[in-house]
C-alpha cells in the first residue's frame, strides 16, 4: 500500500487542526483503502502567506525521496496562498510522480495525465486563493485606519485587543489573539462562550468588539 501524505495547515497559534485532520483521513481511507498506518500527517500553524513551514517542507522532501505516493488536503487555500506557490507546488509534484487531491474542491491532478478542464480550473482557483490572502491584508490596513479615525473611542477604555497612544487606539499585546477569535466566532467555529473564556473577558465584551469588527478589520 502506497503512503499517502495528509497536509493540514492553520493561520494562528489558537486555531484547531481536528476538522482538517478528519477530512483528509477519511478521504484517504475512502479513496485510496488506506489504513491508518498507510498516512503521514503533516501539521502547519502559520500565517500561511509564503510556503515556508516546517512540515510542508518535510512533505515536498519526502514526496521528491519517493516516500509517498499522493497528497491529500482539505481545500486549495491550506496548501497555497498564491498563484506562484500553487504553481510551484504542484510542479515539484508531478515531478515526483506524486499525486494531489484536493477535497472541497473535488480536484486530483495526477501525473502523466492531461485534463484541460481541471487544470483550468486548478489554475482559476489559485487565482481565488492569491485574492483571498490580499483581501485579508487589506481587511487589516482599512481596520487599523478605522481605529485611527474613530472619534467614539478618544475618549473612555479602549475595545478589548486594544490599548491608547495619545487618543488613538492601537494594537495591544493580545490584538492578534483577539482577531483570530473573534473571526472563528463570526464563522461559527467557536462560541461567544469559549472566546470569552479563551480571552479572559466577557460575552457582553465579545458582543461589543463584534458590534465594531471594522475595528479589527473583519
Amino acid at each position: 500500500m502506497a503512503e499517502i501524505g495528509c497536509y493540514c495547515r492553520v493561520s494562528t497559534e489558537d486555531q484547531s487542526l481536528d476538522r482538517q485532520l478528519e477530512s483528509t483521513q477519511e478521504y484517504a481511507e475512502g479513496e485510496f483503502g488506506a489504513d491508518l498506518s498507510d498516512l503521514r500527517f503533516y501539521r502547519d500553524k502559520s500565517t500561511g502567506t509564503n510556503t515556508e513551514r516546517s512540515d510542508y517542507q518535510q512533505m515536498m522532501a519526502d514526496a521528491e525521496d519517493g516516500e509517498i505516493d499522493a497528497v491529500v488536503v482539505h481545500s486549495i487555500s491550506r496548501i497555497c496562498r498564491s498563484i506562484s506557490d500553487l504553481e510551484r507546488t504542484a510542479s515539484r509534484l508531478e515531478d515526483a510522480g506524486v499525486e494531489l487531491h484536493i477535497i472541497s474542491e473535488g480536484l486530483t491532478l495526477r501525473p502523466g495525465e492531461s485534463d484541460p478542464y481541471q487544470t483550468a480550473l486548478f489554475q482559476l482557483l489559485g487565482v481565488f486563493a492569491e485574492l483571498e490572502a490580499n483581501m485579508a491584508q487589506q481587511r487589516t490596513k482599512e481596520g487599523i485606519a478605522a481605529r485611527q479615525q474613530n472619534e467614539d473611542y478618544h475618549h473612555g477604555p479602549a475595545p478589548l485587543g486594544m490599548e491608547k497612544n495619545d487618543g488613538l487606539l492601537v494594537e495591544g499585546d493580545n490584538y492578534h489573539e483577539v482577531v483570530s477569535a473573534l473571526d472563528m466566532v463570526q464563522k461559527e467555529e467557536l462560541s461567544k462562550r469559549k472566546a470569552a473564556e479563551r480571552l479572559d473577558t466577557s460575552r457582553p465584551t465579545i458582543n461589543r468588539a463584534l458590534d465594531r469588527a471594522d475595528l479589527y478589520g473583519l
